[in-house]
């Protein structure tokens, strides 16, 4: 909340600690904010793509934030939100280079995902939201926390998906991490049949939506667990005693 400084309220800076839960958990932009969804449902039928959406997100991310925030007191009102894509296009744009020269093979498998991060509304919105009221460290740490909290849940959709659909963990890691990741796939089930639903748009929404009731799950205990810890402690043993009658 901010503080009063005479007349002139004054907004304190957001903590460290605060930005690192809002973007990992309590504001997490594909769980809570549900924005990107597109390439959240597009591209998690594997670890590898999963993580390689993420990665190239979650530096979209820390980029454009730590951008906006030093431009912040240059570029007018009028012109911002045109100037803020600009720096989110010549963001994406970096992260393709690098994934062309070092994952080519990942950068053909993601497509037409990858430049679309430049309309991916979780960038845009925390340029607009945090990184153009905000210094610069702070900005920055906000872009990597979110990228991270979006990354995670990728990452452990990407793993749900491959392994009930294909029966597969950490399949073509080659693609991201080069020849040394050629041997890292596993198959926990064998060769069993598998769940054909999972890899396929319908398992996208389903299993986004099991790991949404997760989250809210596991807040309702949370809340419920604080809600408990604040109430007002009775002793063991104790009584009610009704007086009645004056006393002198």
């Amino acid at each position: 909340p901010p503080r009063q400084l005479g007349a002139i309220p004054v907004m304190s800076e957001p903590r460290i600690g605060d930005i690192a839960l809002n973007g990992l958990w309590k504001n997490n932009p594909a769980l809570v904010q549900l924005l990107g969804l597109c390439p959240l449902l597009a591209v998690s039928g594997s670890v590898v793509n999963a993580l390689g959406m993420g990665l190239a997100t979650a530096l979209v991310l820390m980029g454009t934030n730590t951008l906006v925030s030093m431009v912040r007191h240059v570029v007018p009102d009028t012109i911002r939100l045109p100037a803020f894509v600009l720096i989110i296009a010549g963001a994406v744009t970096l992260v393709e280079l690098l994934m062309q020269a070092y994952a080519y093979g990942l950068y053909e498998v993601l497509g037409i995902f990858l430049p679309l991060i430049t309309t991916n509304c979780v960038v845009l919105g925390r340029a607009e939201a945090f990184a153009s009221k905000n210094p610069v460290p702070l900005a920055a740490l906000e872009g990597l926390m979110m990228g991270l909290g979006f990354s995670a849940v990728l990452v452990v959709l990407g793993a749900l998906r491959e392994l009930l659909g294909n029966g597969t963990l950490f399949a073509d890691m080659q693609l991201l991490f080069g020849p040394m990741a050629a041997g890292w796939e596993v198959r926990p089930f064998g060769e069993q049949r598998h769940f054909l639903l999972a890899v396929l748009p319908p398992g996208a929404f389903l299993f986004t939506g099991l790991l949404i009731a997760l989250k809210n799950g596991i807040d309702t205990q949370l809340k419920a667990r604080a809600e408990a810890a604040r109430a007002p402690q009775v002793p063991a043993g104790s009584k009610r005693v009704r007086v009645t009658g004056h006393i002198s």
